[in-house]
Parts: C-alpha cells; sequence; structure tokens
C-alpha cells in the first residue's frame, strides 16, 4: 500500500497568501524561511557570463567540491576530503541521499519534536520510523544525550539540526559532545543538518563533524548564501558511503543544475555582502523580540540562530492552522502553523520567519498589533 504523508501545511497558508495577493491584498510572507535578500551580486554576473557562454549539462563542478571543503577548514578547523562531499539539488534531495545510503526500511531514526517537517514525512515516505522525542522549552527544543540514551531499543540513527527549524535554538557544545558519545556506544548514525551554520546571532555553531568524524553532515546554498531558488546543497559522507552515495545520485537525481554550481563556486566568497545579509537578519530578530512580548507572546524558543521565532499561542488557540488562516486574512501576514513541526504540542504555536526585509518586519509588527491586542 502506499504510504500516506502529511502535507506540508505552511504551504496551504501560503496557497492563501497568493490568492489575497491576486486579489489585490498587500501580503508580508512570513510563512516560508525563504532570505528575501537574494544571491550575491557577483554570483548573479557569474551566471549571466555563463549563461551566454555555456550551454549547461550533467555536470559536478570538481573545484566547487573542493571550495566546501575548504570552507570547513576555514570555518571549524576539520578535514574534509572533497571527494566525500557529494553536490545534491538542494538539502532535501541531500537528505533523501543521505538516508537512502545510511538506513534500511524498518529502520528507526531519532528526531526532536519540534523539528523540520520534512525529517518526519521524508522518513515515512521512505518505509522508515521517525522515533520523535519531545523537546521542551527547558532543552531549549533541542535533542539531549539522556534523551537520545534513554531510547529502547536504539534507533539505528539521528537527525540533529543546530540551529534548528522551526526555533532557531542551538545545541550546546558540550551537549553535542555528550550525543556523540551515546552514538558512538550504540552505533547510531548521526545525520546533522546544518543549513542554517552561518546565520548565529548567539554562541557558536560548530560542526559536528568535530565531535563525530563518522557523522553525515547535510547543507546547501538555500540560506546563508541566500540562494533558495537555485536548488543546490551537498551532503558530506563517510568515505566507505560514497560511491553508494554518488551511484544513488546518478539514478535519483543525475546532477544539480551546472548554472547554480558555476554560481555558487563565486558565491562562496563573496563573505562580505553575506554577512551584510545576517546583520539584516540581526536587526530583524531584534525587533521581533522586543515586539512580541508586548503582543503577548512572551514564551518563545531561544532564537540563537536562523530566522525564526517559534511562540507559544496556548492562551490563544488550541489550533494554529485556524490560527494562521484568521491572522492572514486579518493582517497579511502569512505565518506558519506549528502543528507543522510538532504534530503533538504544535497545534498551540505559531513561527515567524524574518527572513524578509527589515521594512516588511516592521509592518508586519504594525498590521498584527490589533489582532492580538484584541
Amino acid at each position: 500500500m502506499t504510504v500516506q504523508i502529511d502535507p506540508f501545511r505552511a504551504i496551504q497558508i501560503s496557497r492563501i497568501a497568493h490568492e489575497l495577493k491576486a486579489e489585490g491584498r498587500s501580503v508580508i510572507h512570513m510563512e516560508f524561511g525563504q532570505p528575501s535578500t537574494g544571491a550575491p551580486s557577483a554570483a548573479i554576473a557569474e551566471a549571466h557570463a555563463r549563461l551566454d557562454s555555456e550551454s549547461g549539462g550533467y555536470w559536478e563542478d570538481p573545484q566547487l567540491r573542493v571550495r566546501i571543503a575548504k570552507l570547513y577548514a576555514d570555518r571549524y578547523g576539520v578535514t574534509v576530503d572533497p571527494e566525500c562531499v557529494v553536490l545534491t539539488a538542494g538539502a532535501s534531495p541531500a537528505l533523501v541521499l543521505a538516508l537512502s545510503v545510511l538506513f534500511n526500511p524498518g529502520d528507526r531514526v531519532a528526531t526532536a519534536r519540534p523539528g523540520y517537517v520534512a525529517y518526519r514525512n521524508t522518513l515515512k515516505a521512505m518505509h522508515m520510523e521517525c522515533v520523535e522525542i519531545g523537546c521542551g522549552p527547558e532543552v531549549s527544543y533541542q535533542m539531549t544525550a539522556a534523551a537520545l540514551d534513554a531510547i529502547e531499543p536504539a534507533p539505528q540513527g539521528v537527525i540533529l539540526a543546530s540551529p534548528a527549524n522551526p526555533t532557531g535554538s542551538l545545541i550546546p557544545e558540550a551537549e553535542l559532545e555528550a550525543i556523540a558519545e551515546v552514538c558512538a556506544r550504540k552505533n547510531i548514525h548521526i545525520i546533522s543538518d546544518e543549513i542554517y551554520h552561518g546565520l548565529i546571532f548567539n554562541g557558536r555553531a560548530p560542526c559536528m563533524l568535530d565531535y563525530a568524524p563518522n557523522a553525515t553532515v547535510v547543507n546547501s546554498f538555500s540560506k546563508y548564501w541566500s540562494m533558495p531558488g537555485w536548488r543546490l546543497g551537498w551532503v558530506i559522507l563517510p568515505e566507505p558511503l560514497v560511491q553508494q552515495a554518488r551511484a544513488r545520485m546518478g539514478n535519483m537525481f543525475l546532477t544539480p543544475a551546472t548554472l547554480s554550481q558555476r554560481a555558487a563556486l563565486v558565491a562562496m566568497d563573496c563573505v562580505d555582502e553575506l554577512e551584510t545579509y545576517v546583520d539584516v537578519y540581526r536587526q530583524n530578530r531584534q525587533l521581533m523580540l522586543e515586539a512580541l512580548p508586548a503582543l503577548g507572546l512572551a514564551t518563545i524558543a531561544p532564537p540563537d540562530g536562523a530566522f525564526y521565532i517559534y511562540a507559544d499561542i496556548s492562551h490563544l488557540t488550541d489550533n494554529s492552522i485556524d490560527f494562521c488562516e484568521r491572522l492572514l486574512r486579518a493582517t497579511g501576514v502569512a505565518t506558519a502553523p506549528g502543528v507543522d513541526f510538532d504534530p503533538v504540542d504544535g497545534h498551540r504555536f505559531i513561527r515567524f520567519s524574518f527572513a524578509v526585509s527589515t521594512d516588511q518586519v516592521k509592518d508586519a509588527i504594525e498590521r498584527i498589533k490589533p489582532f492580538f491586542n484584541s
């Protein structure tokens, strides 16, 4: 029988938002973690030049793999063999690739709840069992070594995200080290989703490879490099798994887009421009943190990184989907219902993305004030 998975309900909210926009309404899109800043200017210029000089084709850029390996040396002091870097058409195919190489149907993979909606649904679609661990405010809504160690029988794998979606919270370095110890002792393979690295406001986000050299790391150009529409990411795998990963990549996805790879290689050296983007998110974050408590949204996850505010609205509703739709229709501000990220407690949470422009954040705050005050 075909496996049935739940929809991504933020897409449902976004569809309504676009319908309202088509009717002439002004809409602010805070439902997706989609940077408003655009790719770095030099990367766009490179893409224009390549369009005029190349036809493109099925190709994986070895220079880009070398440059990604250099990123790990420069940012984390971690040595990565470029041959262990597999380029993918975004982090989503990277996750599918990693799961297909590491696990078999029926295997159990632990995740934190709340967590990114696609972890749960992709595991289910691939006939694997998602073992969700409820993680509350006392642990910053993050996986802990103790919680992972307590799962019996031990799962075959665990997916970690630090900073996390939907919360933006970090796993403390000591906790990452303790998680690595549990995984080594119990033979649990780690997939570390590091897509929000580079977008850090409090603390530091070390690479999981620093604690677990055999971990699998997923990342993408969509967030820090502000290139979501270019659909380019990568996965770093232990050397014994690389050839099988490449076999799967070739059969399931062929290669990422040539043009995206050309632009990304240039984007990686646009650090000054990219850091101005981070400054925008930092300012947006501060505006949200100052405004929301006055609207009754005082209980939020610590947004240490990424560009999300995960807010408790249990004093207002126990139906986050309905709440997000009413908020959208009343104010034109689109948000994501928490039930996407937590099927148990998410009915009482919503997620704001502050990846939009600062002017839009200011506008959104003014729009939602009367709604929440009423």
